[in-house]
């Protein structure tokens, strides 16, 4: 798995509404064969949320347990830590300039392929370190994370959101 951070700036010429940016991300999957998810790096408490989601969804779908049939929607799914896709979407790219982590992960161990992915999407962006720079507020209200829940642990967010993402296996 590699893991890119940016700026993805939407609604401008060389994207002028997110299907377009989603549309760039999605070319590069093909071309290299992986799977690419963006998301908005304010909902991201860390890299390990990403690499959990990721191995969450693929033991789902090596199962034959998959919410969705597409990998990247699968990942989003789990990131989110929801089954509801209009939901998972809030954690996407949206106009305007926003600080995105997008993950990128080959079916396999093929590293390669990884690595042209992940510099292909670089081209998509503005560089800028993004992940790390989550928004907490924002974070407890996607997550439905409340004060009391807070309090009574000594758990810290980031914490308590890949709690989260390892519950949607047991809501079904």
């Amino acid at each position: 798995m590699e893991v890119v951070e940016g700026i993805a700036t939407v609604g401008d010429a060389r994207f002028p509404d997110t299907d377009a940016f989603v549309a760039a991300l999605d070319e590069i999957a093909a071309t290299h064969d992986v799977t690419v998810q963006a998301f908005d790096a304010r909902y991201v408490v860390s890299e390990q949320h990403l690499e959990r989601a990721l191995e969450l969804a693929d033991r789902e779908r090596k199962r034959g347990d998959a919410i969705a049939r597409d990998r990247a929607v699968e990942v989003l799914l789990y990131a989110a830590g929801r089954r509801q896709i209009t939901r998972a979407l809030e954690m996407g790219v949206d106009e305007g300039e926003t600080p995105i982590v997008v993950l990128v992960a080959a079916d396999d161990t093929d590293a390669s392929d990884e690595a042209a992915a992940a510099a292909a999407v670089e081209e998509l962006l503005t560089p800028a370190e993004t992940l790390g720079d989550d928004d907490p507020e924002r974070v407890r209200d996607f997550f439905d994370i409340g004060d009391a829940e807070l309090a009574a642990t000594d758990a810290s967010l980031a914490d308590l959101v890949l709690e989260r993402v390892a519950l949607l296996v047991v809501e079904r």
